[in-house]
């Protein structure tokens, strides 16, 4: 098998997955959608699948040499797919937990910023 080839196999495996992911990621919710959102979707992604190919690599040169070719791709594959997984659900619950928070503010009605804070007399 070409070396590169070998290398990157984990990653060249999981392309149709980590695509289907993705997409799924950055079609829903379907809004809002803004250029805040666009930005950290994108950023997201991109540190996901980076992520995703450094855990590839680093697995590949310290696999354990005495347990098999094959172990260095089946760690390769796990830490990559664990680490692709773990970041995207972080992003998820990070925006999920923004959306929500800017839906709230959102909600308030003007009466509410016009009426006096607590302990305040108005003049």
């Amino acid at each position: 098998m070409n070396p590169q080839v070998e290398l990157n196999l984990a990653l060249i495996l999981f392309v149709p997955w980590f695509s289907i992911l993705a997409w799924l990621f950055w079609a829903y919710p379907r809004q809002p959608r803004g250029a805040l959102r666009t930005v950290y979707d994108s950023a997201s992604l991109i540190v996901s699948t980076l992520a995703a190919g450094w855990g590839m690599h680093w697995s590949m040169y310290n696999a354990d040499p005495q347990a098999g070719a094959i172990w260095k791709q089946v760690l390769a594959t796990s830490v990559a797919y664990g680490l692709f997984l773990g970041l995207m659900t972080v992003a998820i619950v990070v925006r999920w937990r923004w959306l929500r928070a800017r839906k709230a503010d959102a909600t308030h009605s003007p009466e509410d910023h016009s009426r006096p804070l607590p302990g305040k007399v108005e003049s």
